[in-house]
């Protein structure tokens, strides 16, 4: 399996065991959950960095995406208010973690020179 399907995974159990985290607090079974996303999370991801993957952009795609997806499931889920603030937040992050992305791919090309 690709590391990139891998890191996928790990971002979708973290969002699940994040957002049970919220909905744990009226549904106590959701804490089985919290536990085994965030369990599998953290196996997915010593998974990706295990196939090569800089630690730099694993870890940037996997909390950058996990906070986006959980924004915005928290406001279709639990009713949070999404802000123009929040949005221009989601959109810096979403901008960092390209660049640092392309600084990767960069810094890999370089490096095989």
């Amino acid at each position: 399996m690709s590391a990139w399907l891998l890191l996928l995974g790990a971002i979708l159990s973290e969002v699940a065991a994040t957002v049970s985290l919220r909905g744990a607090l009226d549904h106590p079974g959701l804490y089985v959950v919290v536990v085994l996303g965030y369990a599998l999370s953290f196996a997915l991801l010593a998974l990706v960095l295990r196939r090569g993957m800089p630690l730099g952009v694993a870890y940037g795609m996997w909390s950058a995406c996990g906070v986006v997806l959980t924004a915005v499931l928290s406001a279709l889920l639990f009713g949070e208010v999404f802000t123009v603030l929040k949005a221009a937040g989601i959109v810096l992050i979403a901008a960092g973690v390209v660049l640092v992305e392309l600084g990767s791919q960069r810094a890999q090309r370089e490096a095989a020179r």
